[in-house]
């Protein structure tokens, strides 16, 4: 890995420069065409930013899957939900969702938007997790790791209510935000997955 840096040892500023270095980095040796735009907040992220940024982001779900319901443009209301909550306009993301398994790693836009909604040819697999659809997004966190101050990582499992009834669906989640020019919490990378069923 290059541009390996000890965020704990660095100030903001510093410890931003060197987290948009490492991006670029990885994008470099991934391949990946992407315009790195440097990430740097003043304030750090808290706890409370964290978990309204989870809130949001399951509403946003759930808004996809009502536009659908709706006979709406579904495909601009998941447009919007990535914009808003996906860094994918300052960096690489690392995108993992949890229904893929040809192309697991989604590292653009139209990747994530295609797991989102389905519909694009590219991803055959993907049958369109938010229209689903679904009614609720339930957060459970088992901790919150925010000490870098320039990135909070989030881990613990997640629970989606079918709109059409049912139990929820209990999945399980890992993600990383940084903050945007505006403050804002945008994902740089999201893993997602089922527990563990043993045979």
């Amino acid at each position: 890995m290059k541009n390996v840096f000890k965020p704990a040892t660095l100030g903001a500023g510093l410890a931003a420069t060197a987290l948009t270095s490492t991006t670029a980095a990885f994008a470099q040796d991934a391949g990946t065409d992407v315009n790195v735009v440097p990430i740097y907040s003043e304030e750090c992220i808290t706890e409370q930013q964290v978990v309204a940024a989870q809130k949001a982001w399951g509403a946003g779900i759930v808004k996809i899957g009502e536009v659908y319901s709706a006979g709406g443009d579904y495909e601009a209301a998941a447009s919007d939900h990535i914009n808003t909550h996906y860094a994918y306009d300052l960096s690489l993301v690392l995108f993992k969702p949890t229904l893929a398994a040809v192309d697991q790693f989604r590292a653009s836009f139209d990747g994530a938007l295609s797991y989102f909604i389905g519909g694009n040819p590219s991803y055959p697999e993907d049958n369109g997790f938010a229209i689903k659809p679904w009614s609720k997004v339930r957060w459970q966190n088992a901790g919150i790791v925010n000490n870098n101050c320039n990135m909070a990582v989030a881990m613990g499992n997640y629970f989606f209510t079918p709109a059409a009834g049912g139990d929820e669906t209990k999945v399980e989640y890992t993600i990383a935000y940084i903050k945007d020019a505006e403050g804002d919490l945008r994902i740089l990378v999201h893993q997602s997955s089922l527990p563990y069923a043993p045979s």
